[in-house]
């Protein structure tokens, strides 16, 4: 057992395998350099680093890459890229009896040690990010929200979408400790975490942002489809029961405050006004959503 969510678990073993598959595919080439025997059309292919086993994995899980470092992750595409084309060019020369370049070389033994640095700092990201859920709901912490929030701030920039920030807050959670236990209280916040995770789009973060509030980041291009959003996942936990024991289950309602993000906007100006409106949608009596004006 290693202690982290299964998911981190899944994504690294994927992680290693693509990169061993990537180390294995060298000995086609040694083969190649050495006896002159065709490494393969995957390799000779001018899109070979998009047929590898490698470059299918990682364009299929680009996005989480992105999400950690955007910028390193664009340049994990270009030196694969580039490693690609200088190996076909070495290999080409060699089937055709004539020496590679030695240029060619450099340029695959500098971009090969280049992405193997480029993966092993994500895999530190991606373990150390694995530290900073929530054990208790498995989802992420506070600590990576603004970073992602300038991510998707930027998005919309240049996207011409908007970003909202909502915060949610469960209606009457301290009756629900007070009467069952906290033991049952982890375990509506484990459930109401899974039904609203399920309810939100991929490309939408949630995190648990403290006690009973979780924070989310929507993504949208008009307030009417921001209203839309709110207004399904009201119904979405609202009509989702909680189940106590075999017998006795419950029905949770949860107030949501919604800011839209101005394009140059600190995250914490935008969850001040998100705050804002959730304590309006408290004591108008709970269970609705509030967008903050202006």
């Amino acid at each position: 057992m290693s202690g982290l969510p299964a998911e981190t678990d899944r994504f690294t073993a994927e992680l290693d395998a693509a990169v061993e598959a990537h180390m294995n595919w060298t000995r086609r080439i040694l083969r190649c350099a050495v006896v002159r025997s065709t490494p393969g059309d995957d390799v000779l292919d001018p899109q070979a680093h998009a047929l590898c086993h490698f470059g299918n994995w990682f364009m299929a899980n680009r996005g989480q890459f992105e999400m950690l470092d955007a910028a390193a992750a664009g340049r994990v595409d270009a030196v694969h890229q580039a490693m690609h084309d200088a190996i076909r060019s070495i290999c080409t020369r060699v089937m055709q009896g004539q020496p590679g370049s030695e240029a060619d070389l450099e340029t695959f033994e500098q971009s090969q040690g280049e992405l193997i640095g480029l993966l092993a700092r994500f895999k530190t990201l991606i373990l150390s990010k694995a530290v900073q859920l929530d054990p208790l709901t498995q989802l992420p912490l506070r600590y990576g929200i603004e970073n992602d929030f300038r991510l998707y701030q930027k998005e919309a920039r240049r996207n011409r979408t908007q970003l909202y920030v909502a915060i949610i807050d469960v209606d009457h959670f301290k009756p629900i400790n007070d009467t069952y236990g906290h033991p049952v209280g982890d375990r509506v916040l484990q459930q109401l975490a899974a039904t609203l995770k399920a309810a939100l789009r991929a490309d939408e973060p949630l995190y648990r942002y403290g006690g009973e509030e979780f924070l989310w980041l929507l993504k949208c291009k008009s307030g009417a489809e921001a209203r839309q959003s709110a207004r399904r996942l009201l119904a979405t936990v609202g009509t989702t029961p909680v189940p106590i024991d075999d017998e006795e289950t419950l029905r949770l309602t949860v107030t949501l405050g919604l800011a839209l993000a101005g394009e140059q906007e600190d995250l914490a100006s935008v969850i001040k006004r998100a705050d804002l409106a959730l304590y309006e949608g408290k004591a108008a009596g709970r269970n609705r959503y509030v967008i903050a004006e202006g």
